[in-house]
């Protein structure tokens, strides 16, 4: 499937997206964080169309694949370190951050080990749910103080947060140990051979 498909289009406009969201954070007034959250949310909104798409119009490829998981871990990425350096993240919610990032990098470990072993490791109904209740708490906590006055904005964006980070400590427990039944009992694929899994 060429790089010019509508999907794969959509996946790198949520890569596209990353400097542009980043750059909000730099601009003064509530504006910009409303800016920034229209950018997040339309670059998130991306990444249920691309592969809706692709399904759709039997337009799935390898190219996608690679791409999609790697946009949305570097738009999920970038925007909390940037709502932890620009100090819209209290102390509190930097651990369930924290947890979402480690997740991120372990998933991402275990896909790559894998994919040697020509394993696949398809997204769960319950990473679906964690990556949607992230996703609009990084929104919400994008927003913060310039939301309505009559509404804890930034607590309930922690706290959706919170959430999230539960879930993926859950999800993330569900790849790895799927990652390690692969690793105990298949041997490494050795001198550049792939050996392909039942």
């Amino acid at each position: 499937m060429p790089l010019t498909s509508l999907p794969n289009l959509l996946t790198l406009s949520r890569i596209l997206a990353i400097p542009l969201v980043v750059a909000t954070f730099y601009l003064p007034g509530d504006y910009a964080r409303w800016l920034a959250c229209a950018l997040f949310s339309a670059a998130a909104l991306t990444d249920w169309l691309d592969g809706h798409m692709a399904r759709r119009w039997a337009q799935q490829s390898e190219l996608g694949r690679f791409l999609d998981p790697i946009a949305d871990k570097l738009l999920v990425s970038a925007t909390l370190l940037m709502l932890t350096a620009t100090g819209r993240l209290s102390s509190g919610a930097v651990l369930p951050a924290l947890v979402i990032l480690c997740r991120e990098i372990l998933v991402s470990g275990l896909r790559e080990y894998l994919a040697e072993l020509r394993v696949g490791m398809p997204v769960s109904r319950l990473a679906k749910w964690k990556t949607a209740i992230q996703m609009v708490a990084i929104g919400v906590l994008i927003v913060g103080d310039a939301g309505p006055a009559f509404l804890p904005v930034a607590a309930i964006g922690e706290m959706l947060l919170w959430v999230a980070a539960l879930l993926t400590l859950v999800t993330g427990y569900d790849y790895l140990r799927a990652g390690i039944a692969h690793m105990t009992r298949a041997p490494r694929p050795h001198h550049g051979k792939t050996q392909h899994l039942a």
